[in-house]
């Protein structure tokens, strides 16, 4: 049925153990154990945004999804939580088979922790040089996201990195792309290029298994990808990695946010690595807002400019079935 999708795809398919190569990317509050399920019972592969969460939220979350999955499914730490190495010793507990690790550069020994209790490490990078460092030192897979993408993003486009990063990668490593991914054309175009996968967030962030409340669903099916913008870093002293998301009031008050950081770091009341995390705190609060409490005034919509895409509510199973046979179609044309 998908014949040549699935040819392209064999190596991603090897290396998650799934039917498709398609991951869904952690979406914090939104990638919980419905929308990860229903990701992996739909073939593809679910990710728990771990987030801001605390090691006893995740343990109940991760068994809360497999009590709705026999499919395998991942989970994504960020790299910056205090307690990110108790996190792993969660995931070990549970035997996950995949950890994704975002949001900066992987500490000391956190590679090491998670393959030795035998899962794979997938890994976000934002230039060549880091990739191949980041592989050479124990990561088994990366994940390649350009600017159009939603929540934290990097600087360069996801076609500029895909030419740059596939043709000195793919051979040898597997290699997902992430970032503006809508339609099933597109995924062909990057599995014609030597990708393994794909990883797509905003597509699934309103199907009908996520618990988004249902204003933040509407605020996204309202959107176009113009509305979809990058917040602005403040202070060149507190490097902020750029969020992208619905404009709102939330997004102006991310910018008051920053200068009341920034002050606190110049009076010396926090340092750089406090000043971070706080910067972290308020995205989770700003997000549960939204999401959950459907504050789409005030809170963070985090979307990727793909969003002009999602235009209504489907179940997961009939979107990656859309994404599949566009792929198929594309590839066979």
């Amino acid at each position: 049925m998908y014949d040549k999708t699935h040819a392209l795809m064999a190596r991603g398919r090897a290396f998650l153990g799934t039917e498709h190569a398609i991951l869904c990317g952690a979406m914090s509050w939104v990638s919980e154990r419905n929308l990860v399920a229903a990701i992996s019972n739909a073939g593809g592969f679910g990710v728990i945004a771990c987030g801001a969460m605390t090691p006893e939220l995740l343990d109940t979350e991760i068994a809360a999804t497999r009590a709705l999955t026999a499919k395998p499914f991942g989970v994504n730490l960020i790299t910056m939580h205090p307690q990110l190495f108790d996190l792993i010793a969660v995931c070990a507990k549970h035997k996950v088979g995949h950890v994704v690790l975002a949001g900066g550069i992987p500490p000391k020994g956190s590679v090491e922790a998670i393959k030795e209790f035998g899962a794979k490490v997938l890994v976000f990078a934002p230039t060549l040089a880091l990739a191949k460092k980041l592989l050479r030192s124990g990561a088994d897979a990366l994940v390649i996201e350009g600017s159009e993408a939603g929540g934290h993003i990097g600087p360069v486009a996801t076609s500029v990195l895909a030419q740059e990063f596939l043709p000195a990668l793919a051979e040898d490593h597997v290699v997902f792309v992430a970032g503006g991914i809508g339609r099933g054309d597109m995924i062909a175009a990057y599995l014609e290029m030597g990708a393994s996968g794909v990883q797509l967030g905003t597509r699934f962030a309103c199907a009908t298994e996520s618990i988004a409340h249902p204003d933040f669903k509407k605020a996204f099916f309202r959107a176009n990808a113009r509305d979809a913008v990058a917040s602005v870093q403040i202070d060149p002293r507190l490097p902020v990695i750029p969020v992208r998301a619905l404009k709102n009031k939330g997004t102006e008050e991310f910018t008051a946010k920053q200068v009341e950081v920034a002050r606190m770091l110049d009076e010396g009341k926090v340092d750089m690595a406090q000043a971070q995390l706080e910067i972290e705190h308020f995205w989770a609060g700003a997000l549960r807002r939204a999401v959950i409490d459907g504050d789409v005034e005030n809170g963070s919509l985090m979307a990727g400019q793909s969003v002009g895409m999602v235009t209504k509510e489907e179940p997961v199973a009939e979107i990656m079935a859309q994404l599949m046979s566009e792929c198929e179609v594309a590839l066979t044309r």
